[in-house]
This record gives C-alpha cells, structure tokens and sequence, in this order.
C-alpha cells in the first residue's frame, strides 16, 4: 500500500514532535519532522507532502502569546505555500500549539481583513496551566479527521485553550456551518466516587455560552468547543492531544480494565492517512 508522507513541523519549545510521528509512523505514515527554518529557506518542500501537522508544545517560548510568533513566520513567508496546500486537497492538523498557530493564521478559519481573526484561543478560565484528561464528543460528519469517531478520552495540557469567538454571531455562525466539531462533554461518575472539597469548589467556575462546567471543560471555552476545522472539513485543530492516547496503557485507568485497543487517538491519525490510500 501507497505510504502518504507526513510533514510534522517543529520549531524551538516544540515537545511534541516526536510522539506525533510515532502516532503517525504506528498507521502507515512515512514520517519526516522538518525545523520552521528548513521551510524558510526552501518553501517548494511542502509540495513533497500529502498531510501537514504542527505538534503541541510550546513554540518560541510563547512568547507574546502561545503559538504567536510561529503564526506570524507563517503568516509573512509561508501564507502562499499553505494556501497551495490546502488547495490541493490536501490535510493539515493543528495539535494543541499547533492549534493556537492556526487560529493566529487564516488557515483554520478565514479572516476578515477589516475585523480581525474570527476568533482565538486565551487564557483559561480557571486562571492556571490545565493538565487532566478529559472527555470528549464529536459533532457532525464534516471533518475527515473524525471520521467515524462518536467519543474520545484525551489529555490536555496547556494555559491557553479557551475557544472564544469576536462575537455571539461569528460563533453562531461557525456553529451552523458545522465547523465546531469536537467539544469537551461530561464525564459519567463512577459509582461510589466521591469529589473532593476543592473539587466541589472548582466546579463552580461555569463557562460562558457552554453546558459543560469545570473541570469536564478545563479552560471555559464558548460552547464547550475542543476542536475546530474549517469549511472544507481537512484542516483541522484541537487542543487535546491525540498522539498521547494511541496505545491502551498511556490510559491512566489502563490497570483497572478501563483501557480500549488501541488508545482512542489513534484513529485520528488513522483517518489523515487513510485519505490518501
């Protein structure tokens, strides 16, 4: 079988990259991780891939803001070249950074020149760095990447991934274009679990416009949004990690029998590579 080739782009603070060419590498993908200034100084090498991904970490630092400064080398050298890539049909996947250096582009979700970018990723709600697993739900059939997928268990880990849109109408508007497809869900308790005192005392932080509280929605973002793609369904980001769930014993339940085979990220890999077979 044909193997798609796999770009994943990393630049300084990216930590990322190599549990996602793994993920990649475990469903066919013929890997390579390329540094940003690789592609500065030869930008046709796009042209040689069939699926882009920007991995999670922490880019430049993040400084100014997470995912910023990538975005904005994107913006100024590379716009044309992504444009092309995009055009062509081919896929990108933005993994939580990588997220945030999408929404910073015109590649995710088109901006309006006049207005400014449609909507970004900020501050999470609670005020503090998120790590915890958490559970999530698809919405719709547009994205290729989650294709087939009805739930996921994931980790995230980050400080600012709460989904906030310029206004209520641009939101509605994302909403019913059907481009807000992955969102945070509530968790089933176990029988018998009891929350603790600061975990009662956190639930009380509510998101604004979403259905879901802390700590299921870990960061506050509008209408519980996870996950965004754009009108075309193949580029898409999200800020959980997939390529951290793709083997059953990565689940922190693994011991208790909780665990699915494989890791529930996987198949999001598995969908990228499988357009191209």
């Amino acid at each position: 079988m044909p193997q798609p080739r796999v770009l994943i782009l990393r630049a300084p603070g990216t930590n990322c990259d190599g549990e996602t060419a793994h993920a990649f590498s475990l469903v066919g993908g013929r890997v390579e991780v390329l540094h940003i200034n690789r592609l500065l100084e030869q930008p046709s090498l796009y042209a040689q891939y069939q699926i882009l991904c920007i991995p999670g970490g922490f880019s430049f630092g993040d400084d100014i803001a997470s995912g910023r400064i990538l975005a904005n080398l994107i913006r100024h050298h590379l716009a044309d070249v992504l444009q092309e890539f995009k055009a062509a049909g081919k896929l990108i996947l933005g993994i939580c950074n990588g997220f945030q250096v999408l929404v910073k582009t015109d590649i995710l979700l088109a901006e309006d020149r006049r207005r400014g970018p449609p909507a970004t990723l900020t501050w999470n709600r609670s005020g503090k760095f998120e790590d915890r697993w958490v559970q999530l739900k698809t919405e719709g059939m547009k994205c290729v990447f989650l294709d087939g997928i009805d739930t996921m268990y994931l980790p995230v880990a980050h400080g600012e991934g709460r989904f906030a849109a310029r206004s209520p109408d641009v939101l509605d508007d994302l909403d019913q274009a059907s481009q807000l497809v992955l969102r945070y869900a509530r968790q089933v308790a176990e029988a018998g679990s009891k929350k603790t005192a600061s975990e009662h005392r956190l639930t009380e932080i509510q998101t604004d416009g979403g259905a879901v509280p802390y700590p299921e929605n870990p960061n506050g973002a509008e209408r519980d949004v996870a996950g965004v793609c754009d009108s075309s369904g193949r580029v898409f980001g999200l800020m959980p990690h997939p390529e951290r769930h793709v083997d059953p014993t990565q689940h922190p339940r693994w011991t208790r029998g909780e665990a699915k085979t494989p890791g529930d990220g996987l198949r999001v890999f598995e969908n990228a590579v499988g357009c191209f077979r």
